[in-house]
């Protein structure tokens, strides 16, 4: 028979409110005591009773995290912060694929309701008027990561995309590149595909570079669509010398694409990428690329989340520091 609450109580000679204090974190207790009530809970092996616990505090100490691939290297950078700060704060958390387009998101966002999670982390997708409507009926708090809204009581962590494709462009110019091709994210994408792609009109625009709309390919910011954009780049018989990806993914795609046809990175053909997943160190030759600090995205979502959770107070919104990783796939043009 599994240990109760009063079985540790009794064996630690403290009162069962004494434990329930300990097990929320809540004041009331001397350190000393504090040890003692966690040394008979691990030799007792108790395992506190979430839902019960829910029904009293009318909290579960887990929180909704929703991705629309959580397959991706990308998320799971950010998932792994989120989890590592939740998992130091005793909270769990409840992973859902809204798939791509959010084809899910409404439905994901009824089990988590039904779940009864504290909060909710949504990822890298745009917080559409139904969903905010869904969420405001729930009435629990949501932080956004790679997102942002104008909504009211929703902050959000992410990097300012359209200056760090600017600088990843540039980059590329100082390089003594002119003829850079750019693959973006999903066209008309607000969070991340436009601005991106507005970030490098920009750069080349602001060093007299003109901006050719056949420069230009898009994708999904996955690898399939990249190498399926770099292709429709070179069926154009354009003479870049340069490709900026708006992903790690896609500009591994660029790679890949380049070996099949015999196109020698960076000695013919130039490359960086966005976001600097660790596939992106991986790769021959390594990327460079323009690092999103994801893990770091992921954990600071998740204290704000929790923060808003325990205090009821409104977070602000936070813009993450990017910079650009050189590794092997960019060569300075003579």
């Amino acid at each position: 028979m599994n240990p109760t609450i009063k079985d540790v109580a009794k064996k630690a000679n403290v009162s069962i409110a004494t434990v329930s204090r300990v097990l929320n974190n809540l004041t009331g207790y001397s350190d000393k005591t504090k040890q003692k009530v966690l040394r008979t809970i691990e030799e007792m092996g108790y395992q506190p009773n979430m839902i019960a616990r829910g029904l009293i505090n009318k909290r579960t100490r887990t929180i909704g995290v929703l991705f629309p691939n959580v397959s991706s290297s990308f998320s799971s950078a950010l998932l792994h912060g989120i989890e590592e700060f939740a998992y130091n704060h005793n909270y769990s958390v409840v992973v859902c694929n809204t798939d791509e387009d959010g084809k899910r998101t409404l439905k994901c966002l009824q089990v988590l309701r039904e779940k009864q999670v504290d909060g909710i982390v949504f990822a890298s997708e745009l917080l559409k008027d139904e969903y905010y409507k869904v969420l405001e009926a729930i009435q629990i708090p949501v932080v956004l990561v790679s997102s942002e809204t104008n909504y009211p009581g929703v902050p959000y962590v992410k990097v300012d995309d359209r200056v760090a494709a600017y600088e990843a462009t540039e980059y590329l110019i100082h390089k003594g590149h002119k003829r850079i091709a750019m693959i973006g994210g999903t066209k008309g994408d607000p969070i991340a595909g436009v601005p991106r792609v507005e970030g490098y009109m920009k750069a080349l625009k602001d060093h007299g570079i003109p901006c050719m709309e056949e420069y230009i390919a898009y994708g999904d910011f996955g690898f399939a669509s990249g190498c399926s954009a770099m292709e429709e780049l070179l069926k154009r018989s354009l003479d870049f010398t340069a490709v900026f990806a708006a992903s790690d993914e896609m500009a591994i795609g660029v790679l890949s694409v380049a070996a099949r046809r015999g196109i020698r990175v960076p000695d013919e053909l130039s490359v960086i990428g966005y976001d600097n997943v660790e596939l992106a160190e991986m790769v021959v030759p390594p990327l460079t690329t323009v690092n999103q600090p994801l893990n770091e995205m992921g954990s600071n979502a998740c204290e704000k989340l929790i923060d808003m959770i325990e205090t009821g107070k409104i977070s602000q919104n936070s813009i993450a520091q990017h910079h650009i990783v050189e590794r092997q796939t960019v060569r300075a043009l003579d």
